[in-house]
């Protein structure tokens, strides 16, 4: 009977296992350290190109657009006279302003100033206001434009009896882009527009903006 006992008792660990034990286990925990290192870095990496791209997109300052777009005319306030040279218009322009920010553009009051071969012959002002993120105002205003400044020329008279009058419309729009409430830095605008009315009805057609 001790002699049975002896044989199923269990056997102690020889120096060999032991060793072997302690290296499984090094090797373990190095492995664990080397997959969370593996984790962290992917981590940062993740987080690198999260403020990268808040950065470049979100964070970025854009130049809001400000144009014509339409107008219509007031034919009983409109006339034009080939004979002498003179027109006169009475034009419901609609102007866009543009923001294509991730934040609030105020801009400051803005005279646009309408032009006949670089001579004035209208002008409106724009209220200040703003224009919300990402997003377009529409501004309604009413133009007066009149030949009084320009001088009698052959090249006007022949606009005029073609029915096509070419006009040039530029402004400078200042203000401040406010980006998601944490800083405003300052944008201007310019308005460089083409456009020809043509006369017979009056309507405005082929705008271009730069």
């Amino acid at each position: 009977m001790m002699a049975g006992k002896d044989s199923n008792s269990p056997q102690p660990l020889v120096a060999g296992d032991a060793e072997a034990a302690a290296a499984n286990s090094r090797e373990l925990r190095k492995k664990k350290r080397i997959k969370y290192l593996l984790y962290f870095i992917a981590f940062v990496i993740f987080q690198t190109a999260v403020i990268a791209i808040f950065v470049l997109t979100i964070m970025k300052v854009r130049t809001p657009k400000f144009r014509v777009r339409a107008a219509t005319f007031d034919p009983s306030n409109s006339n034009t006279d080939a004979a002498t040279s003179s027109f006169n218009f009475t034009m419901n322009t609609r102007l866009d302003v543009k923001n294509a920010n991730f934040g609030k553009y105020k801009y400051e009051e803005t005279t646009v100033n309408f032009f006949y071969r670089g001579t004035p012959v209208g002008e409106v002002s724009i209220p200040k206001s703003s224009v919300g993120w990402r997003s377009t105002k529409k501004v309604n205003v009413v133009v007066k434009l009149g030949s009084d400044k320009v001088q009698s020329s052959s090249e006007l008279g022949s606009e005029l009896k073609a029915g096509i009058l070419r006009i040039n419309s530029r402004a400078e729009m200042k203000g401040k882009v406010r980006l998601i409430f944490i800083f405003s830095k300052k944008k201007s605008t310019n308005m460089d527009c083409s456009m020809d009315i043509a006369i017979t009805p009056p309507q405005l057609v082929n705008i271009s903006c730069k």
